[in-house]
């Protein structure tokens, strides 16, 4: 349904990356990584093609697949964290009230660096985490480590799955959707596991402000 603009798209990388090499994988994925939607398995998996035609190496792909979803994320950490004023707060373009926001903020706070790291590996949510994540004032350092850490096992296991099946790339390319529900799962399960942590420290909470209630309203 999707393939009239997703196959342009990928022809898109497969002429940069023949072009410009190196320099093509990285702003590839820099694009990807700042909120524009670029199709990060074609960049990988093409890359890893011409690493097994010898003329890229699977390391220099690694490394430029990784800056640039680094450097792109930075771009939409950024949207988030200086525009939140304008987009939430002083104009309402989203519909976000106080409490929500503050909600999301405290969501980061505890787990945003798991959040990052696993949304990294998922379509379409790795391109737009970084704004969330900058609208929560999440610190910077922290969500750079963690996009970096999310984006090393992903960038480097599709170049080499490109590595392995060569020209048969493409066919891959719709395969791996199989490995997101996978990813996503786990994301769910944290989730779950995230609410049922926080609701048990609420009825703790409750529990023991009653106790403490008690002795009060004895004396």
């Amino acid at each position: 349904m999707t393939d009239f603009i997703v196959d342009p798209l990928v022809e898109f990388c497969v002429d940069v990356i023949g072009a410009i090499g190196y320099i093509g994988i990285f702003l590839l994925m820099l694009v990807e990584s700042a909120n524009i939607p670029m199709p990060s398995e074609a960049t990988m998996l093409f890359a890893g093609f011409k690493v097994e035609e010898g003329e890229l190496t699977l390391l220099g792909i690694t490394a430029a697949g990784v800056l640039g979803n680094i450097v792109g994320s930075w771009g939409g950490y950024a949207i988030g964290y200086w525009g939140r004023e304008e987009l939430l707060e002083r104009h309402h373009i989203f519909h976000v009230s106080p409490r929500a926001m503050a909600k999301v903020e405290d969501w980061f706070e505890r787990y945003g660096a798991i959040t990052v790291f696993f949304t990294r590996m998922l379509p379409i949510v790795r391109t737009f985490i970084s704004t969330p994540a900058g609208a929560a004032h999440m610190n910077f350092w922290k969500f750079t480590i963690y996009t970096a850490l999310g984006c090393i096992p992903w960038v480097l296991m599709l170049g080499f799955i490109g590595v392995q099946v060569g020209a048969n790339w493409e066919e891959w390319r719709d395969k791996l959707h199989y490995f997101d529900y996978v990813v996503l799962a786990g994301l769910i399960a944290l989730a779950a596991w995230g609410f049922l942590k926080w609701r048990r420290g609420r009825a703790e909470g409750v529990t023991e402000a009653r106790a403490d209630s008690e002795p009060a309203a004895e004396a």
